[in-house]
């Protein structure tokens, strides 16, 4: 069952304007005794309608929280996959302002919350207050911000906490110990730990870094802490919900959804979804 759905199988009511917060939905879905799948797709890929229809098909087939990505002219920390989809959402007329309508009408359907992942300048660029305010009216839960850490966050530091918006800052395997605490003090919602997974042949080895990550933070004080990069099945989903709070998949989804349309995203979401499932019936097995 979906984080976003009632003990009956009932969906809460949906709205937006009505903000929902990941971190809420992590602490209910730890009183469940599982943890959380994550969805990412980037706004007007293939174009603005059915990037809206894929994102509420991810939480009807189980994604219990959205993250959609701003299309950015310079995504130098994206993968192939989701810088082709952001480059041609660019060339369909994509503009920012496309983003708090995504995030609106999703919401008004889906009771699921909405991060926003997004390069600073776009931001920037905006206006960091109009920005949160417009992502806050909207429904949004937050930001996610790859490139800036939280010692050059300082004014997003501010209007996210005047406008109670969650920011996820990230964390890699490279990072100290110092910085990884600095980390988790700034961050809102969850911390987001970047490694690799589904290399071939490399297996245990990313597996192995990923763990260390995440416990590494745990030791830094981090309450949620959700893996990314790289996940792309159920199994995989499975395994990263055995030490941490969530499993982002990205690229995979977004391969789905340019190979299959919405009926091909949303198969791979229950997929994906079936991951949780089997955390949750191999702790029951446990107990």
């Amino acid at each position: 069952m979906s984080a976003s759905s009632t003990a009956d199988g009932a969906r809460p009511s949906a709205g937006a304007g009505s903000p929902l917060h990941v971190a809420d939905t992590i602490d209910a879905a730890r009183d469940a005794g599982r943890g959380i799948l994550v969805g990412y797709l980037p706004v007007g890929f293939p174009d603005l309608a059915t990037s809206i229809e894929a994102a509420v098909a991810l939480v009807d087939n189980g994604v219990d929280a959205l993250e959609l990505g701003l299309p950015y002219s310079d995504p130098v920390m994206d993968g192939t996959a989701i810088q082709r989809a952001t480059t041609a959402a660019l060339q369909a007329g994509f503009t920012v302002r496309d983003v708090f309508a995504a995030v609106e009408a999703i919401r008004s359907r889906v009771a699921a919350p909405v991060l926003v992942m997004t390069y600073w300048n776009p931001v920037l660029q905006y206006g960091a207050e109009r920005f949160a305010h417009a992502l806050r009216d909207a429904g949004g839960a937050g930001l996610i911000t790859p490139d800036i850490t939280p010692d050059s966050a300082q004014e997003w530091i501010a209007v996210s906490e005047a406008t109670d918006l969650e920011r996820v800052f990230l964390a890699a395997p490279s990072s100290t110990d110092a910085r990884l605490r600095t980390t988790v003090e700034a961050s809102r919602g969850f911390v987001y730990a970047v490694s690799t997974m589904g290399i071939t042949g490399a297996r245990a080895d990313v597996d192995a870094a990923a763990r260390g990550l995440v416990g590494r933070l745990r030791e830094a004080g981090a309450r949620n802490a959700c893996v990314g990069v790289g996940i792309s099945t159920g199994a995989q989903v499975a395994e990263v919900l055995g030490y941490a709070d969530g499993a982002i998949v990205g690229s995979a989804l977004v391969s789905a959804l340019a190979d299959g349309g919405v009926a091909g995203v949303g198969r791979l979401a229950a997929e994906l979804a079936s991951g949780v499932r089997s955390r949750v019936g191999d702790a029951a097995d446990a107990g």
